[in-house]
């Protein structure tokens, strides 16, 4: 299933995108608006995605009776996708989580789990203009695995994890590199406006085979950058749980960004950071692909 937020007619409803072969529909696909096939369904993500997580989901037969219904399709011409989660209470990134990304970096992979915060304004849509900071001309690309948690969650053992996650979406990681280095924290240059896109939908577990054969790419301008397998991960996604979880719990729609394989921008000598007007596709095998030009960022005052 692959779960979806959308604008059309000027108005956000939460939804399920079905291929054509899904729908019956020979050539375009289509989109359940859950607010009309169910009205007795939650119209958030957060609210629905408890009601379809974990391995006995309360709510899940009640999804599929909506679907199949038959109420509430229309065609995804036209619409708009946003992202899953609007403003996720948590963004989460971990750094370095790829071997062949921390050589490239000169660093030695981590023993330790490296955690960083993503604000929730830095939310945006899959295929929405992502800005140049008007502070910075540093700005780099990171292809990233991204998890969405369903279910509460506190001292989740590895073994476990699986039991609160809703499922994945593709999301790059835009990084302002100078600002980022600027402190240890990371977190302002890793939290600036629409640099956590993600999407362009939300696809539950069990439409996936194995984590660890889905490949990550980026490209820039077509130009192939970023190759990867989320099996090269260091901490894969039930430990990243694990241990996020000891410290505090995590909620239906936090977002996890879970690392990016080599070949950043920075990297490159020289380094090849974006320029205003690049194009940038990401993907992952299984999931789908989300993709992004760079525009000027604004630098007014705004207030209000």
């Amino acid at each position: 299933m692959r779960l979806i937020r959308f604008l059309a007619e000027g108005i956000v409803r939460v939804g399920v995108w079905l291929e054509p072969t899904e729908g019956g529909f020979v050539d375009v696909p289509q989109i359940v608006d859950l607010s009309r096939a169910d009205p007795g369904l939650p119209d958030s993500m957060p609210g629905l995605l408890p009601l379809i997580t974990g391995p006995n989901p309360v709510g899940r037969a009640r999804l599929d009776a909506a679907i199949r219904s038959g109420k509430g399709r229309r065609s995804a011409l036209g619409v708009s996708l946003m992202q899953p989660v609007d403003r996720p209470g948590k963004i989460l990134g971990i750094g370095l989580n790829y071997r062949d990304h921390a050589t490239e970096q000169g660093k030695e992979p981590p023993a330790i789990q490296t955690w960083f915060v993503k604000q929730a304004s830095a939310a945006h849509a899959p295929y929405a203009p992502v800005e140049m900071p008007s502070v910075s001309s540093a700005l780099d690309y990171e292809v990233e695995l991204v998890v969405v948690i369903g279910r509460h969650g506190r001292h989740v053992p590895a073994e476990r994890a699986s039991e609160i996650i809703a499922g994945y979406c593709v999301g790059c990681d835009y990084s302002v590199r100078d600002w980022q280095r600027a402190t240890p924290t990371m977190i302002m240059g890793k939290g600036f406006d629409t640099h956590a896109p993600f999407g362009p939908w939300i696809v539950t577990p069990d439409q996936l085979g194995p984590l660890d054969d889905l490949a990550l790419t980026t490209k820039v301008n077509g130009d192939l950058r970023q190759t990867g397998r989320v099996g090269d991960m260091i901490f894969n996604v039930a430990a990243q749980i694990e241990h996020l979880t000891k410290a505090f719990t995590l909620e239906p729609g936090d977002v996890l960004f879970t690392g990016t394989p080599a070949g950043v921008g920075a990297a490159f000598n020289p380094p090849r950071f974006l320029q205003i007007g690049d194009h940038v596709e990401l993907s992952i095998t299984g999931i789908g692909q989300i993709a992004q030009t760079i525009i000027p960022g604004l630098s007014e005052t705004r207030i209000g």
